[in-house]
């Protein structure tokens, strides 16, 4: 179970990917300051992380591949397969797999995925509308603080908050898995003493697992600035702003003093309800719209903001701690992806977007080449959670008696007509395109994680097998399926691309759906049963670094440098093709749901995230797939093997 925990004096500035030593917000003030005070410090396992990423067996790789290729493959298909496969294996692959290890060896300092990873995002040259992260939270459960400019303080405050707790090393560190809750604080009490050269030995010897805290320092003052061929993710820490986009305005002030204090909630308030009541019209060409283009497009029209004196204005905006949207309404239309708020109210290029409805309604646009959802998730609950539950302003506060108009500074923007061009054509783009990509919710409410526990049967197993056989009865199909497995348990991990598809999970989607009644409710269930240990030796293989997708993305990535053709084990294959079932699910109660767009155009992205006796779903996908359609038959798909399981069956 992964919960949130700890952060070390020493944060990292990361700016042109790289690492630099960071400068603290100052750690003063009262209790306010902090949203936790951590015994031990923040990155206290982190220099003692003893194991890096390893490089699996080419062997190994290559069996799991083969076996991953089975289910999708006719027998004609999987012979053609094998050979490609061998003929990697003993000739091209075991070169690049030297070479690979070789390349380990002398980067010891992280982890072999780290470098490949990072450019696969930083490369891809798609609108970030397809690639960033939509996450819903929930409102505020005290209805009367769901009014927007109080939504919008809290929710900042808090997000300081979140942000000087981490600097100042007060975090609690993230575990894999954590001491018994009788023995925390004595554990807690000894650990922090313990060297962190040593430390998470320490905690091994308690069966506790620290995660791997990189990514953390990502989360504010970051930006992936647009380049030519492949972008920048740069950490500007001396940021001490924010930036506050209203109507397509842009409007900055600052939230952290010269001396590291946080500005008072009741002046955030007072700013915040300045920029509500401005009354300056909306931008004919709001700049916020080209972060949505085609990254090249967007770099060379960056370059052109420069060139006709924007550079400051570029740089205030990249080095704001957040973004902050204050939205007109929540869109009524929600089951369009790209409505999910105004597109030219946000700077899709920052690590995140915190955005705001009238309604009081939170929800986040994350950057994704930053971070995983993982640590995205846990930055988001623990935000929505003090935002609600220490709430700094209320109903009867008064903003105060400041000069805002002094405070706050609407950026203005030189534009020539190339530019206004290009504003033009985005907004059209985002037009043309709004009738595409939708996402449909759905909420399973006869059973959860609780409910599944009690069967001793992996729930993860469980979904992913009803998303099969929900394809598999709209479509006639088994088809590439993804599932992200976090590798944080290593230094600089991030994530493993696991397929979840198997001949267990093949066979077992055609006995309830295309062979029902030709199986005993007993057969039917030692075929959940098998699904579910297979599952569970997947992900235990993937998270403990010996899945194959990561290795062989790393041989390909190697491969690509050199002046040679790509071997057909990455053309023929469909290994790099993209996965036609996109599925990702993430341990976090205040989080609703999360969307992002499909892998491929005619795929689907399916987010899932389990409470203790509800699941709930979000779908999205490129028209004409109906996502309606899939959601009711993977809704019908757990149905029966709920029913299965209860022993009773199926009609």
């Amino acid at each position: 179970m992964v919960t949130l925990d700890k952060l070390n004096n020493h944060t990292s500035c990361m700016s042109g990917d790289s690492i630099t030593a960071a400068r603290p917000w100052k750690r003063l003030r009262g209790p306010d300051d902090y949203l936790q005070r951590s015994l031990v410090p923040t990155m206290h396992y982190q220099k003692s992380l003893p194991r890096r990423l390893p490089i699996p067996k080419l062997e190994d790789t290559m069996r799991r591949f083969l076996a991953a290729q089975r289910p999708l493959l006719s027998d004609v298909q999987f012979r053609r397969a094998e050979e490609i496969a061998q003929d990697f294996q003993n000739g091209v692959g075991r070169e690049l797999h030297k070479e690979l290890v070789t390349r380990d060896k002398l980067n010891n300092h992280t982890s072999y995925t780290s470098g490949p990873w990072l450019d696969m995002y930083l490369k891809n040259r798609k609108s970030l509308l397809d690639v960033n992260v939509f996450v819903p939270l929930h409102q505020d459960p005290k209805t009367e603080y769901n009014q927007q400019l109080l939504r919008a303080t809290n929710l900042t405050c808090s997000a300081l908050r979140f942000m000087k707790t981490l600097r100042a090393g007060l975090l609690e560190p993230v575990f894999y898995s954590e001491p018994s809750k009788s023995n925390q604080h004595l554990f807690e009490r000894v650990i922090r003493w313990v060297p962190p050269s040593l430390s998470w030995y320490g905690a091994h010897m308690v069966n506790a697992y620290p995660l791997d805290m990189s990514q953390f320092h990502r989360i504010s003052n970051s930006t992936r600035i647009p380049r030519r061929g492949r972008d920048e993710l740069v950490t500007h820490e001396e940021g001490r702003h924010i930036v506050v986009m209203r109507k397509g305005n842009m409007y900055v002030f600052d939230v952290v003093d010269r001396d590291g204090n946080l500005l008072k909630p009741a002046e955030i308030q007072a700013h915040l309800k300045y920029i509500l009541d401005d009354l300056t019209p909306a931008p004919a060409f709001p700049i916020g719209v080209l972060s949505t283009e085609n990254r090249d497009v967007w770099a060379h029209l960056r370059d052109k903001l420069v060139h006709c004196g924007n550079a400051d204005n570029l740089r205030t905006m990249e080095s704001a701690v957040f973004c902050l949207c204050l939205d007109d309404a929540v869109p009524e239309n929600q089951e369009n992806l790209r409505l999910m708020g105004n597109s030219c109210n946000r700077w899709l290029d920052k690590s995140f977007n915190f955005c705001i409805s009238t309604s009081g309604e939170f929800s986040a646009f994350s950057e994704h080449s930053w971070g995983d959802g993982l640590i995205g998730s846990l930055a988001l609950g623990g935000i929505h959670k003090d935002s609600t539950e220490r709430p700094q302003v209320h109903p009867a506060s008064a903003a105060a008696a400041v000069d805002s108009a002094a405070a706050v500074r609407l950026l203005k923007f030189n534009l020539d007509s190339e530019l206004k061009e290009g504003i033009k054509k985005a907004k059209d783009n985002i037009s043309l395109a709004e009738s595409q990509p939708g996402v449909e919710f759905m909420e399973f409410r006869k059973g959860g994680k609780e409910t599944l526990k009690k069967y001793k049967i992996s729930s993860d197993s469980m979904v992913q097998l009803a998303i099969q056989m929900g394809f598999l009865r709209l479509y006639g199909q088994t088809v590439p399926t993804s599932e992200s497995c976090s590798t944080a348990g290593f230094k600089h991990g991030r994530y493993e691309v696991m397929m979840p598809v198997s001949m267990y999970t093949k066979e077992c989607a055609h006995a309830f759906v295309c062979q029902r009644d030709q199986h005993t409710t007993q057969q039917l269930k030692a075929m959940l049963h098998q699904c579910s240990d297979h599952h569970r030796q997947l992900i235990r293989e993937a998270s403990s670094g010996q899945g194959f997708f990561c290795h062989l993305y790393c041989l390909y990535d190697l491969s690509t440098s050199k002046d040679q053709e790509l071997h057909s084990l990455f053309t023929d294959c469909g290994i790099l093709n993209g996965f036609t079932l996109s599925t990702s699910t993430v341990p976090a109660p205040s989080l609703k749901t999360s969307v992002f767009a499909p892998d491929v155009p005619e795929g689907f992205g399916v987010f899932y995230t389990f409470h203790d006796n509800t699941i709930f779903f979000s779908l999205s996908s490129f028209l004409p797939r109906s996502r309606q359609e899939l959601s009711q038959s993977i809704f019908k798909s757990l149905e029966d093997i709920f029913t299965v399981l209860e022993e009773n069956p199926l009609e």
